[in-house]
């Protein structure tokens, strides 16, 4: 493990923060730990963990997507065009998943086959995105889904669980079942270390990357639908600037931004890291401002950090000068 011992456990001092916020923020508010507001902890933020689950496959696979958030809303756009033309609400969220896959695989054509650069590439699509959005619903919100479809988002399933957080469950271990224990997630650390390597090697680089921007594109759909259901109408601003968020918790996980690192189990803890301090500070009264300042700082510090920490190692071992 290099680096300082990889900062002497990255994961490790994530527990350690997060052990200190939730010691504050049990200090300061006596409704912190009462079982509605752990699920509401989970609930207000649960599209945005969802996507960072695959957001951090594409990440170890050297790659980014800044486009998530805008496919959750063109997804959320779709579905309710869809259904205020009359389609059944079962076809418009297949349409609406459809819409996500689709935007996923053309972000991965230019990417894995045009070779461009994925940064360029899902920037452009952030912005082409969010416009087809506003163009579909214009300047109205869409809204009077079937009952069943606003119980989704709303209706607790398992004990006070809700849907959307039994989803987040299921992903998370499918997820880390794919990263560490199969040839897909073997592949994507191989490709995310050495892209020239891995094609030297016979590697599929192009099929895996095109996989991996399907997925991003089909979950972060699959995140925005859950969204409208959840608010029970969509917007063309829906989601706006969530990747912000979904980018701090995989990067403060651990997760190398130059690719070929990082674990779920640290993303996980990344994960309760910042929905405990949000929490705490949305009991502190905090404006929602300065809760996205804390977080950029945090996402400064989480790319700042293990760099300085390398640099360090190599000082050290006599690589630097």
């Amino acid at each position: 493990m290099s680096a300082l011992g990889r900062l002497k456990s990255w994961e490790g001092l994530l527990l350690a923060l997060l052990v200190v916020i939730v010691a504050v923020n049990i200090e300061h508010s006596p409704y912190y730990l009462g079982v509605g507001n752990i699920v509401n902890l989970f609930q207000l933020s649960i599209e945005k963990i969802i996507v960072a689950l695959i957001m951090t496959l594409v990440i170890i696979n050297g790659e980014i997507d800044l486009s998530v958030a805008s496919v959750m809303g063109l997804a959320a756009c779709v579905l309710a065009w869809l259904f205020e033309m009359g389609t059944p609400m079962p076809l418009a969220i297949v349409g609406g998943l459809l819409a996500g896959l689709a935007a996923g695989l053309f972000n991965g054509f230019w990417v894995a086959y045009v070779g461009l650069p994925s940064l360029a590439v899902t920037l452009a699509g952030l912005i082409g995105y969010r416009g087809i959005a506003r163009i579909l619903v214009e300047d109205h919100p869409i809204g009077n889904f079937p009952e069943w479809f606003n119980l989704v988002g709303q209706q607790p399933l398992i004990g006070p669980v809700t849907v959307s957080i039994v989803i987040f469950a299921m992903l998370f271990v499918i997820i880390a079942i794919t990263l560490h224990s199969s040839a897909l997630g073997r592949l994507v650390y191989v490709i995310g270390n050495n892209l020239q390597a891995a094609r030297y090697s016979g590697i599929r680089v192009r099929l895996v990357k095109m996989t991996l921007f399907g997925a991003s594109g089909t979950i972060a759909a699959l995140a925005g639908i859950l969204y409208a259901a959840r608010l029970g109408s969509v917007r063309g601003d829906m989601a706006a600037g969530f990747e912000l968020d979904i980018i701090t918790i995989v990067l403060l996980g651990g997760v190398s931004i130059f690719g070929g690192s990082g674990n779920l189990a640290g993303v996980g803890l990344s994960i309760l890291v910042i929905l405990n301090l949000r929490n705490g500070m949305g009991l502190a009264s905090i404006t929602g401002n300065t809760q996205t300042s804390v977080i950029g700082a945090l996402l400064i510090l989480s790319v700042l950090v293990p760099n300085m920490a390398q640099t360090i190692s190599n000082k050290w071992n006599g690589r630097e000068t």
